[in-house]
């Protein structure tokens, strides 16, 4: 087992381990969640926590009716632990002599995590075929959550312009978004046409409250419209197969339509009066640790997902 003890001040010894269950109590607010993804007791938790308290000789979580809160040193020492913990990776990292190699957990919206797995996925297998990657999708807010909890490595959004000083945008581009429908629509070729001239038709949208559908229906509010989809669905390769087939219309990103309107299957609508800033952005948290293998396939994303 590899272990660190790190000299303190007074000359007592402290533990990496402690440090490490720390950070998971800090993030999770929970002993009982942190020992479980640690595979703990949770009495071994509270000891940790007792004994790297003890050590430090401050109080690090108010205990008050069943809930923690970081104390103003505990918030301190969150910083701490996690560069400590990134340097303790790296040395560990480049001590051993191994092929890049790990496990990576990316969350993104269906329809990004569709045209990775299409585009890109047996490219970079074939290229490091000894890190295996986990996809998860789930909306923004959801994603913000993972990153804060460790539970994602990285997340790709696909929204309104994201800004947190505790998130790294290694990548960002503003999308080009487009009215869609049918190749055979009456609106097809028709120019200057306004949202209202296209409000009352039947509408095919992703999920409400998701992503950049939260983004459009703000801005349908704001010109005092509504717009009561037929139906509401997450994957945006089943809405562009249906509006092929059927007079609908739908509001999504052109990397997910562009190839069927080059087919000549689905078309673009001249809507001047709904420009919309949706971004997709690539995000992690300032506290990960960067392994080399995340660090590859964040690299690789960044040329194969994202525009020059």
């Amino acid at each position: 087992m590899f272990t660190i003890e790190i000299l303190d001040v007074g000359g007592n010894t402290m533990e990496i381990r402690n440090l490490i269950t720390f950070i998971h109590v800090a993030e999770l607010g929970s002993f009982t969640k942190a020992a479980d993804q640690l595979g703990y007791s949770q009495s071994t938790v509270s000891f940790q926590i007792k004994q790297l308290e003890d050590e430090l000789n401050c109080l690090l979580f108010e205990r008050i009716n069943h809930t923690i809160t970081l104390t103003p040193k505990g918030h301190e020492l969150v910083e701490c632990a996690h560069r400590i913990r990134s340097l303790t990776e790296e040395f560990k990292e480049n001590t051993v002599e191994e092929s890049l190699s790990g496990h990576i957990h990316i969350v993104t919206p269906d329809s990004v995590c569709d045209e990775i797995i299409n585009r890109s996925y047996k490219k970079f297998h074939t290229k490091y075929p000894d890190i295996s990657i986990k996809f998860t999708t789930a909306d923004t807010s959801v994603m913000f959550d993972m990153l804060d909890h460790n539970e994602a490595d990285l997340v790709i959004t696909l929204d309104a312009h994201s800004y947190n000083r505790d998130y790294v945008i290694a990548k960002e581009e503003l999308l080009s978004m487009h009215f869609v429908a049918n190749a055979n629509s009456k609106f097809a070729g028709v120019k200057n046409l306004s949202i209202k001239d296209i409000i009352n038709e039947p509408f095919i949208l992703t999920e409400y409250g998701q992503g950049y559908r939260r983004v459009f229906d703000r801005e349908i509010a704001k010109k005092s419209l509504e717009i009561t989809p037929v139906l509401e669905i997450g994957r945006t390769d089943i809405i562009t197969s249906i509006i092929a087939q059927q007079n609908m219309i739908s509001y999504l990103p052109d990397f997910v339509t562009r190839d069927m309107v080059a087919k000549g299957k689905l078309c673009y609508l001249d809507v001047q009066d709904m420009e919309l800033d949706i971004w997709k952005q690539l995000i992690y948290h300032k506290n990960k640790w960067m392994s080399k293998a995340l660090k590859t396939f964040i690299e690789f994303i960044k040329v194969n997902e994202f525009r020059k």
